[in-house]
């Protein structure tokens, strides 16, 4: 197949390059974000390949299928970012990469959680200043402590039962399906707002839909004990961003680590360090000595990425081959899927 793959990084193309079956493909590796005015660039591809932050909109579905590309490629879980209404009217399949490395996002998770409950991050910065003072730094110990876990799919499982097994943490989740094998180890299934009291750290690993859009919000903060951390490596769109502000400057939230952000689409992936933030909500953040924040690296591993490439070009080697897509592929009945 023809594949245009947008959001290109020179590490995407050397995964994609060195994947199996690369071979029998044409990629056409395209630097810019898919959008409206983009989206031209894909005439006469049969396959797009598209990231977490490109536009999978209507008007952009249209444009490409008026090119010929009968493919979405989408080289992540996720696909809150595409219009399946769109997509199925205009008979343009949808695949993703359903699991890449759960293992990548678990441990990032938790080394983003260390870092702040330790205050490790701060520490590097002092340090290499000459600043070896240890006052301000001042953390917890996780053991003992109540860890909520907002989905257990393949990543939320990962952590929950780290934070179990691994930290003595007492762990309560929810899902909309519990996993029996984390209930036999103590891990506690009950409703958000019920975590959301109780928790001392909180993480979230389930997908963005209208239903979890904003899970944490001003309403779930005004029930949590004063010292909250809350931890965010799944999607941006799942905490009120403005809300958590209040809450830091409150002290409702103790901390806060995100690797995604509800506005990222225009700041992560970039070199910014050269220019002025415009966006006055994540230039507020980065002021907390309490927030840390990283560009949606959680994923970033070389197992990750050989698999991405791998699995999204196997998806394109099944659809040019007219085989069934399987898990892979994104339909309507996949708009509730198992939290990750």
């Amino acid at each position: 197949m023809r594949i245009a793959m947008f959001s290109t990084k020179p590490y995407d193309r050397r995964s994609f390059e060195a994947a199996p079956g690369a071979a029998a493909h044409e990629i056409l590796f395209l630097e810019p974000r898919l959008a409206p005015l983009t989206a031209p660039l894909a005439a006469g591809a049969e396959a797009v390949c598209a990231f977490v932050n490109d536009d999978l909109s209507a008007p952009v579905l249209e444009t490409l299928a008026a090119g010929g590309t009968k493919l979405v490629l989408l080289r992540c879980a996720g696909f809150n970012h595409v219009d399946l209404a769109a997509a199925e009217r205009l008979g343009m399949a949808v695949a993703r990469v359903p699991a890449y490395s759960p293992h990548a996002v678990a441990e990032f998770t938790i080394g983003l959680m260390l870092s702040l409950v330790r205050g490790i991050h701060r520490a590097y910065q002092r340090t290499r200043d000459g600043n070896f003072a240890l006052e301000g730094l001042l953390g917890f110990d996780l053991h003992g402590k109540t860890a909520g876990v907002i989905g257990t799919g393949k990543i939320g499982a990962l952590v929950a039962r780290t934070l179990a097994a691994g930290f003595g943490c007492r762990v309560l989740a929810h899902d909309v399906h519990p996993d029996p094998a984390l209930e036999a180890i103590g891990v506690v299934y009950t409703d958000p707002r019920s975590i959301a009291a109780q928790a001392d750290i909180l993480t979230l690993h389930c997908p963005l839909t209208p239903e979890t859009r904003h899970v944490v919000r001003a309403e779930t903060l005004a029930l949590a004990r004063p010292g909250l951390v809350l931890i965010n490596t799944s999607r941006g769109g799942l905490v009120d961003t403005e809300a958590a502000i209040e809450a830091l400057k409150s002290g409702r939230l103790g901390g806060l680590a995100m690797d995604v952000y509800e506005q990222e689409a225009d700041l992560f992936f970039e070199d910014l360090s050269n220019e002025i933030l415009a966006d006055d909500v994540i230039a507020r953040l980065l002021t907390f000595p309490n927030v840390l924040v990283t560009g949606h690296q959680a994923f970033f591993t070389a197992e990750a990425l050989g698999a991405i490439a791998e699995v999204t070009l196997a998806n394109a080697r099944r659809f040019a081959a007219g085989e069934p897509l399987g898990a892979a592929e994104v339909t309507f009945a996949a708009n509730a899927p198992r939290h990750g």
